[in-house]
């Protein structure tokens, strides 16, 4: 007997997808171009290849899709019966074998048709043959639709099944709808099943998973079951059915007590009484849930009756419990989980191989020979040696680690008891510092005050005998002068070495494109300032010619050195230059705008070419201001026909 992963069964497609992928795989597997001049018994090769590649394709999937869906005969009964439940186990083999059916009949149908074509004369009527031959095996696929879909639905819903284990420990938990199994199970696992206040909210099998004693134990949470025969039953309480009769489990039998989920105590008896056939050779717990809203105590007398009936069958033990306050749910779960233990245990035992296993193990107890008795005795060596060993571990010092794990979260690390240089007193003072192993506080002299007062009154004393006062310096006009004289001079020698500082450094700042008005920085007055300054007398020099005719500086800026070419102007720049006594402003080239000299200007020029040549070069491009259009046929649309046996360029 096997177990199933329903989630990798492949995809069911619907007869129409499913002869659509067919044919398009033969079309792009096998070779599409043959002519009238080729040999007919290359044209029936070409044909014949066709048709078997499509039988084969299809054989391939349906024996895929035969072989995904599980046997009936060959999972475990819960498995068989789960599936007969859910999916009616009659219409699932029918749908299987017709399936199997329509497989056998195309294979029929190739090889007629391949033996038809042997026979082919042209490539007209072998042509004719293959459609045929496609053409029956799509129509015995078409006539498979309503199986193909069922089979899909069926995949669905098995995929969406939980994967409960059968061979594993398991506690199911059954009864009424609406008494308090969905919140047991969420409570004592990681599974999130819904919890409503109404009858049938969980529909199908849900399986948490919960640990004890270092096992993992499989709950499953089964759907309510109403008390009626078992034809009436619907699909979910069948599952719940299902699941009680075929896996080997402890059962645990909620009720509710308080009867809040609208059946009464004798109607949850009745069910326990007429479903208990399912529980034979099961471990069985009834479980009385819901005591925080009515406990045992407060029951009327009829219904305490009931529960005592049910106390009387000591193998079948009753325990109260509510999930809501927690009480008693982990006794319960422990309690299952036991009593699962040793059943399985049991069951072993009974087996084969557990003779086996008996029969080379031999237990030898002893006999009495006198009737003297022979106390256990520990020779006196022994115990000295012992003696001898613990008295040498009270003479280790412990580590610090094994401090810590005898105190565990008490432990406080202390690194000042074992400061042994420092007497026991001292070691924790409120200002422990150290030097050398000497404790600085003892150095402190204690009369430190008085002696600080001391002294400030001695200071007082000078202050007030005038010891700190400065005699007063008062300055003539000469000394004002020459501080005044030298502040000056000191003031002009950091200007120097400034401007001496800007004129040697490498990286000067570039000049501007647009162009700035310049400031003078020479006059007749500031020259005349600056000369008083320095103590020559200008007097006198206000008839002094101290500049040159504006017009005759112009008009030698405009004249070119001696030997060199005058520019040709012609009669209306030449006039403008007479008029004004400027010199004509010529627009400057663009590729010189902002280059410094001649070097740089054959470096970006150079730089300029090397561009544009890489970018003619790359696209092809007639030249710098030639538009680049890209071809724009998508390749795969353009490169042909492609092999049957690669695919790396999807």
């Amino acid at each position: 007997m096997s177990l199933y992963n329903f989630k990798k069964i492949m995809v069911v497609p619907p007869a129409k997808d499913f002869i659509d992928i067919m044919l398009s795989k033969t079309q792009r597997k096998t070779p599409t171009v043959v002519h009238k001049g080729y040999k007919i018994s290359r044209i029936r090769a070409f044909y014949t290849r066709k048709v078997k590649f499509t039988q084969q394709s299809f054989h391939d999937r349906l024996t895929q899709i035969i072989q995904d869906f599980p046997k009936l005969d060959d999972v475990h009964p819960f498995y068989a019966d789960l599936m007969n439940v859910l999916y009616d186990k009659d219409h699932y083999k029918l749908a299987l074998g017709q399936l199997n059916t329509a497989r056998h009949l195309i294979d029929n149908v190739a090889k007629d048709y391949v033996r038809l074509l042997k026979y082919g004369d042209s490539l007209y009527r072998c042509k004719q043959l293959k459609k045929a031959a496609l053409g029956r095996m799509a129509t015995i696929m078409k006539r498979q639709g309503s199986n193909l879909t069922y089979l899909e639905q069926v995949r669905q819903h098995l995929s969406r099944l939980p994967s409960i284990d059968p061979y594993t420990r398991t506690i199911i938990i059954c009864g009424f709808p609406n008494v308090g199994k969905s919140s047991f199970i969420n409570k004592i696992t990681r599974a999130e099943v819904e919890v409503q206040p109404y009858a049938f909210t969980t529909k199908s099998l849900f399986v948490g998973h919960t640990d004890y004693k270092y096992l993992r134990w499989q709950v499953i949470d089964t759907p309510g079951i109403l008390d009626h025969p078992l034809e009436e039953r619907n699909v979910i309480e069948m599952q719940a059915i299902t699941a009680l009769a075929h896996l080997r489990a402890c059962v645990l039998y909620f009720m509710d007590i308080s009867e809040q989920c609208g059946y009464s105590l004798e109607e949850q008896v009745k069910l326990f009484e007429s479903i208990k056939p399912l529980f034979t050779n099961k471990p069985l717990i009834l479980a009385l849930n819901k005591i925080d809203i009515l406990g045992i105590d407060e029951l009327s007398p009829e219904r305490k009756e009931i529960i005592t009936k049910l106390q009387e069958d000591k193998e079948i033990p009753v325990m109260p419990m509510s999930t809501v306050s927690e009480e008693g749910v982990m006794e319960v779960k422990m309690e299952a989980c036991e009593r699962l233990l040793c059943y399985r245990v049991d069951q072993k035992m009974r087996t084969k191989k557990v003779d086996n296993i008996l029969n080379r193990l031999h237990v030898a107890i002893p006999k009495e020979r006198d009737n003297k008795e022979r106390p256990p005795c520990i020779p006196e060596a022994v115990l000295l040696k012992k003696q001898a060993a613990a008295e040498k571990a009270e003479r280790r010092r412990k580590l610090e680690k094994e401090i810590e794990e005898e105190l565990g979260d008490d432990y406080v690390l202390d690194l000042k008891k074992n400061y042994t240089t420092i007497p026991e007193e001292e070691r924790y003072d409120v200002i422990p510092e150290f030097w050398e192993g000497h404790n600085i506080a003892d150095y402190i002299d204690p009369d430190i005050f008085e002696k600080l007062e001391e002294l400030e009154r001695e200071e007082g004393l000078r202050e007030d005998s005038g010891v700190y006062k400065v005699p007063d310096m008062t300055l003539d006009d000469t000394l004002k002068e020459i501080r005044a004289m030298a502040e000056q001079i000191r003031g002009k020698r950091f200007l120097l070495r400034d401007e001496k500082r800007l004129a040697n450094r490498k990286n000067k700042s570039t000049i501007p494109r647009h162009k700035q008005p310049r400031v003078r920085d020479r006059s007749v007055t500031k020259l005349k300032e600056t000369m008083e300054n320095l103590g020559v007398d200008m007097s006198g020099t206000e008839e002094a010619n101290f500049t040159k005719n504006v017009v005759d500086i112009r008009r030698a800026i405009v004249q070119v050195g001696p030997g060199a070419k005058k520019p040709k102007l012609d009669k209306e720049q030449a006039a403008v230059v007479r008029a004004t006594g400027k010199p004509l402003k010529r627009a400057q080239s663009r590729d010189q705008l902002g280059v410094k000299n001649v070097a740089m200007k054959k470096k970006a020029q150079m730089m300029a070419r090397k561009d544009i040549a890489k970018k003619v070069k790359k696209y092809g491009l007639k030249g710098e201001a030639d538009r680049f259009i890209g071809n724009k046929m998508p390749k795969h649309l353009f490169s042909g026909k492609r092999g049957s046996g690669k695919t790396d360029r999807r």
